[in-house]
């Protein structure tokens, strides 16, 4: 069921991404020729009107398909000109399009019918209207989804940290038992320290504890651990010695801590908004962060795909809701700010362009504008790859960690 979940809700963003699009094409007037999730060839479509509704063959996206969004389509074709070779998007979105009255051609001009309504024939703050429209629908959902997420969060009331999960290589196995109640950590037991820094400063304790000489992946700490727990109403002094974590930097235990003093932190619809844009700008800036540092090797190694994305919302369904809507609402902030680059074919490149012509007065042509856009396909193409690559290395070594 999980697998199915976690489609939908991808399904989910696709389409409403999208639908911005297309809402916003028929309210300023243009004319919508179809509306797709995923590309073609297509294995399901109806006609209403005059646009075609349907679904691709290739799970790789959606698109609508506004008449007239090459500027060359517009201009009245020269007899004497040789035939104007259509661009590699307009070829994908006209596959398996039902012919009919009013659908334009790839690679031809358009009918003198079909001109008013284009896309390249509207003002150019229309054009920034309809193109942001997507964009600005995966800021939208994003911001409704941490939102109504704020209602669901606790806040932690006392000191209390229990052993909430271990791992399956934890050294600790044998030892510790989830839900055991910690009551020191060498000696500590940080008892006016509140639930989640409590768990941050016994993390602490555990990472002083090093390896002989240079650490490497599961070495050995030279001294153990002092765990003293509570467990069936008594308590239980252990020692444990931990392993050294190369992706955490320090020596582990291999658990994860829960705050055990909790209640319902029942926000008003204030605290809930701020909540929203707390989070939405976290976000913002480790997305930022990661592509602007595409680098940098170690930034490269947080940079996720389609693919990684997708099972770490599986995951997440696994675990619980609340997880699997806040990977959601983050997916489709991400998808809002890398869609706004401004280099064809995201949507950032067309209302660059679209400011471009503002400025100079005059149309750009689409050849310009492909050769610029190549940019931003080698782009897209590094990103897919390291997104790609990444998640090959996550499902078949250490998986991905989704933890609340």
């Amino acid at each position: 069921m999980s697998w199915f979940l976690a489609f939908a809700g991808f399904a989910a963003l696709i389409i409403l991404h999208e639908f911005g699009h297309f809402i916003a094409a028929k309210w300023t007037g243009m004319r919508v020729e179809r509306f797709f999730l995923f590309f073609p060839p297509k294995l399901w479509s109806i006609r209403r009107g005059e646009t075609e509704y349907g679904i691709g063959a290739i799970p790789l996206g959606g698109f609508v398909k506004i008449t007239g969004m090459n500027p060359d389509e517009v201009e009245p074709r020269d007899a004497a000109a040789p035939p104007r070779e259509a661009g590699l998007l307009e070829k994908v979105e006209s596959v398996d399009q039902d012919p009919g009255e009013g659908v334009s051609r790839p690679g031809e001009p358009l009918p003198p019918g079909l001109r008013e309504r284009a896309y390249y024939n509207q003002p150019v703050w229309k054009r920034i209207v309809v193109i942001g429209a997507g964009p600005a629908m995966n800021v939208l959902i994003a911001f409704l989804i941490f939102f109504f997420l704020a209602f669901g969060i606790n806040e932690v009331t006392g000191p209390g940290l229990r052993i909430a999960e271990l791992t399956s290589e934890s050294p600790a196995r044998g030892q510790l038992h989830e839900d055991d109640r910690i009551v020191s950590i060498d000696g500590r037991s940080l008892e006016s320290v509140n639930g989640d820094e409590r768990a941050d400063r016994f993390r602490e304790l555990i990472g002083s504890h090093t390896c002989a000489g240079e650490p490497a992946s599961g070495c050995e700490a030279t001294t153990p651990v002092r765990v003293v727990v509570e467990r069936d109403g008594g308590t239980i002094p252990l020692e444990i010695t931990p392993r050294y974590d190369t992706e955490a930097g320090q020596a582990l235990l291999g658990v994860r801590f829960e705050p055990t003093d909790v209640s319902p932190a029942n926000p008003s619809i204030a605290e809930a908004a701020d909540f929203s844009v707390d989070q939405m700008w976290t976000i913002t800036s480790q997305t930022a962060s990661v592509i602007a540092r595409i680098f940098d090797a170690e930034q490269r190694k947080e940079i996720s795909g389609v693919v990684g994305s997708y099972e770490a919302t599986r995951q997440a369904i696994n675990f619980d809701a609340w997880a699997a809507f806040f990977l959601l609402g983050a997916i489709s902030l991400s998808l809002a700010i890398v869609n706004l680059f401004p280099f064809l074919p995201l949507d950032g490149g067309h209302i660059f362009w679209s400011i471009v012509e503002k400025v100079r007065g005059r149309r750009v042509s689409f050849r310009t504008m492909e050769r610029a856009g190549a940019v931003g396909f080698v782009l897209i193409l590094a990103l897919a790859y390291i997104g790609l690559s990444n998640d090959i290395g996550r499902l078949t070594g250490e998986g991905i960690d989704i933890q609340r």
